[in-house]
């Protein structure tokens, strides 16, 4: 009898175990995407912050404790309250234009077309470009001695030496690069579309533009939603063609944010007052996005 109680006992434990490992089991595939995430995200992110409390050297070794005035310093400073005025206006320039387009595109490439292939593949094409690239290629573009715009144009513009046409020119190259992907994923949310319901709208006697209206525009909203927000991500985050083409001129009328705190760390060596910068575009961008989901729910519409 006291046997058959150890080896109930075994069992007992041999059950609790396997039940333990069964539970864990689905942590530890997890493992090695959360030490991904913990070393090249978080600790990073974390890092930054702690980095934004102190001054540094040119060698961005931590000298002193600077508590907020980082912070407060920057606010405080012309240049950088330009550079948010700046992005903001970059966003609002670039986003719009090139979800229109993306939209346009689409819509057309949806149709029965001849060569339908074909232009769509023309379309995605700059997908294919980076930013270093293209920046390169539209410097050629907007040269004002040799370049096909102002040969197309007949005119003698400097596109990267004035304020505001340097501004217009990173914005074209910004547009550009964004259509093709909201090009891409709007074609994708227009294939998902039921054509149940447009040719249910064509039966009823709707014509194109109230089947886009009534019908195709609300089914595609929760792509519309995801570009909007994509599109605004990469606005914040636009670097390379502002880097190569502009330097953040003339005259600050391109220094977008990411490229301020790029020049701040590896220029002026400030790498606390650049570690500052990016907490607070960090702020921006989740009070937008968080700005962005709460109007999601009465504008979107799921299927």
């Amino acid at each position: 009898m006291e046997k058959t109680a150890e080896q109930v006992s075994m069992i007992q434990k041999t059950v609790d175990k396997k039940k333990v490992i069964k539970t864990l089991e689905p942590y530890f595939y997890i493992v090695p995407c959360m030490i991904i995430f913990v070393g090249f995200t978080y600790f990073p992110f974390l890092k930054t912050i702690y980095l934004s409390l102190f001054n540094t050297n040119a060698g961005g070794e931590m000298s002193s404790f600077a508590g907020l005035s980082n912070y407060i310093n920057l606010f405080k400073s012309p240049s950088f309250i330009n550079s948010i005025l700046v992005t903001f206006k970059y966003v609002i320039v670039t986003t719009i234009p090139s979800i229109l387009i993306g939209l346009v595109l689409a819509l057309v490439c949806n149709n029965k077309l001849k060569f339908k292939g074909l232009f769509s593949t023309m379309y995605a094409m700059p997908m294919a470009v980076s930013s270093a690239s293209a920046a390169i290629i539209w410097m050629l573009l907007f040269n004002p001695s040799i370049g096909l715009i102002n040969f197309l144009m007949k005119r003698s513009i400097g596109w990267l030496t004035s304020p505001f046409w340097g501004f217009i020119a990173v914005s074209i190259v910004g547009i550009w690069l964004n259509s093709c992907i909201n090009f891409i994923f709007i074609t994708s949310g227009l294939k998902n579309i039921p054509k149940e319901l447009v040719e249910s709208a064509s039966i009823d006697g709707a014509n194109y533009f109230q089947r886009l209206k009534s019908v195709i525009l609300p089914c595609l909203s929760p792509t519309l939603f995801f570009v909007l927000i994509i599109n605004i991500i990469n606005g914040f985050q636009t670097f390379g063609q502002i880097s190569i083409m502009t330097l953040g001129g003339p005259g600050e009328a391109t220094n977008v944010l990411v490229y301020s705190i790029y020049r701040d760390a590896f220029f002026n060596s400030r790498f606390g007052a650049a570690s500052a910068e990016s907490i607070i575009l960090f702020l921006l961008m989740l009070v937008i996005t968080l700005i962005q989901f709460r109007y999601e729910k009465k504008k979107v519409f799921y299927k």
